[in-house]
C-alpha cells in the first residue's frame, strides 16, 4: 500500500510540474503587468579593461600618432578593436611617441610608435619609424593571431610583441579606447 500511495504522489507531482512547465510562459505573458518599454543591455564581443588602468596627456604629436593608427587601421579594412589594440600597444610601447634610436638608453634596435625592430624582421629604421608603416606591420601580425578579436587586449598585444611584460599592455585599454571612440569617425 506504500508503493501505491508513494508512485500516485509522485504522479501527481510530476502532472503538476509538467503543468507549471507548460503553463509558466503561457501565463507570464497572459497579462503583463508593465508594458512600459525596458532599456537592454546590448553585450559587446570586446572583453572589458583588464586591471588597473594608466591614463597619461597627449600632445598634439601623440595626438596625431593616434589618430595615424585609426587611419592605418581603417585602411586596412580592419574594425575598432584593431585600432584599441594597436593604440594600447604603442601607449605601452613608446607613449605613443615615434621613437627614434635612444642610444645607451635603446632596447636592441627598437624604434617607432610599436618599437619594432629591425633585426627581427619588421623593417627598415626608416620603414618602422613611419607610422603608417609600423601600424600596417602590426596589425599583419595581429591578424595571424587566431580569435584576436575575442581575446583581451594585452593577449593578442604580447603574441604579436612577445614582451617581456606581458601583462603591460592592458593598463592602456581605457585611454586607447576612449582614442578610437574620439577619433575614429573624425
Amino acid at each position: 500500500m506504500n508503493t501505491i500511495f508513494r508512485k500516485s504522489m509522485l504522479s501527481v507531482a510530476g502532472l503538476a510540474f509538467a503543468g507549471g512547465v507548460f503553463a509558466g510562459p503561457i501565463a507570464a505573458h497572459a497579462n503583463p503587468v508593465d508594458t512600459k518599454p525596458v532599456a537592454a543591455a546590448v553585450q559587446t564581443t570586446a572583453p572589458k579593461p583588464q586591471g588597473d588602468q594608466s591614463h597619461i596627456s597627449l600632445n598634439d604629436e601623440q595626438t596625431a600618432n593616434a589618430k595615424a593608427i585609426i587611419a592605418a587601421t581603417k585602411k586596412a579594412g580592419l574594425p575598432e578593436r584593431a585600432a584599441v589594440i594597436s593604440i594600447a600597444t604603442s601607449l605601452q610601447e613608446s607613449k605613443l611617441d615615434n621613437l627614434g634610436h635612444l642610444g645607451d638608453m635603446n632596447d636592441h634596435d627598437s624604434l617607432g610608435l610599436f618599437q619594432q625592430r629591425p633585426s627581427s624582421g619588421w623593417g627598415t629604421p626608416e620603414q618602422i619609424t613611419n607610422p603608417e608603416y609600423s601600424t600596417t606591420a602590426f596589425l599583419k601580425g595581429l591578424r595571424q593571431v587566431d580569435g584576436w578579436q575575442d581575446m583581451p587586449l594585452t593577449q593578442a598585444a604580447q603574441t604579436v610583441q612577445v614582451s617581456a611584460y606581458p601583462d603591460a599592455y592592458a593598463q592602456w585599454e581605457q585611454q586607447a579606447t576612449d582614442l578610437v571612440g574620439q577619433h575614429w569617425n573624425s
